[in-house]
């Protein structure tokens, strides 16, 4: 859990959660904090225990901990864009998230669409910016029209989302989206009811959770909405078993066709009645005010046989 991102904090009480709700007759779970400047495991009294980097072990209490399995919920980097991933692997330790290469990928959402739109997958239209581009706002005006959205295109929890409604605000939007990452993504505006799914391997089969339907109190599903309340998230959402079946397929394909693994969570609109990709987060969050949790609640899942069943999945992978 932590991070090196603006999700730190979110990600520690993900961590909290999954730590709470593992059956200790199964499993005997440590707290390990990622952090900038250190890493370390945290006891029950609190006090920090540094981690060893060259092999992920620990002196704990006089005994030297190798753990068996990482439960990964870790948002932004370096656990959702494959840093962490690829560091485990080297040193052979299995992890509940998707590999390195998929972590990187879905992390760069201009990436990631272009992977997708092959097989099938609608999007926004968007256009691209690095930080040492120049910024031409008509060019952008004429590619994407008015409304847009204004993002950083490798950060997650919609840090560094602007919705910009005149050519005037597109400099300080970018400006805002550089703040998280060197490369920007502008996107045209879908107007229409923004749905998320939940996709895991659950006792070793695909399956998409229950569909969450967004209603943000604001203009768009930002910070606040996903983590200060601000938002109604109806589940199941208020669409037909068509639309719910099609969205549901498509997230399920997407997941398989980019060989996931662990927990996803993807994101729609639908648009002209078609569900349009948006993003794809590959370690979402599991606090209270989550939508993963509360979609495997209405599918009939508790937390603990949903974080048990990843960490049996990733311990049969190895």
């Amino acid at each position: 859990m932590g991070g090196y991102s603006s999700e730190y904090r979110i990600s520690i009480n993900s961590g909290n959660i999954v730590y709470k709700h593992l059956d200790r007759d199964r499993y005997e779970p440590y707290r390990v904090h990622i952090l900038k400047g250190e890493w370390f495991v945290v006891a029950e009294d609190d006090t920090p225990y540094p981690i060893n980097k060259s092999n992920f072990t620990v002196k704990f209490n006089d005994k030297v901990i190798k753990f068996d399995c990482v439960f990964n919920t870790i948002h932004g980097t370096p656990g959702e864009n494959g840093l962490l991933q690829a560091y485990l692997e080297l040193i052979g330790i299995p992890q509940t998230s998707c590999d390195y290469y998929q972590s990187a990928l879905t992390f760069n959402k201009r990436d990631l669409i272009s992977v997708l739109q092959p097989y099938g997958v609608k999007a926004a239209t968007n256009y691209f910016l690095n930080k040492e581009d120049e910024i031409d706002t008509t060019e952008i005006v004429n590619k994407v029209g008015l409304p847009c959205f204004v993002k950083a295109n490798r950060a997650g929890s919609s840090f560094g989302v602007t919705k910009v409604k005149t050519e005037d605000e597109i400099i300080d939007a970018v400006k805002t989206a550089f703040t998280e990452d060197n490369e920007a993504i502008i996107e045209s505006f879908l107007d229409g009811t923004e749905v998320s799914v939940g996709v895991i391997t659950y006792k070793g089969e695909v399956m998409a959770l229950p569909v969450t339907e967004i209603i943000p109190d604001g203009e768009f599903f930002d910070y606040e909405a996903k983590y200060l309340g601000k938002s109604q998230e109806i589940t199941p959402a208020r669409i037909s078993e068509e639309d719910t079946k099609t969205v549901q397929d498509i997230a399920i394909m997407i997941y398989k066709k980019l060989k996931m693994k662990g927990f996803t969570r993807s994101e729609f609109i639908f648009h002209d009645g078609e569900p349009h990709f948006i993003e794809m987060n590959t370690t979402p969050g599991i606090s209270q005010a989550s939508i993963l949790p509360q979609q495997a609640e209405k599918a009939g899942i508790s937390l603990k046989d949903l974080f048990g069943s990843a960490i049996e999945a990733a311990l049969h992978q190895k």
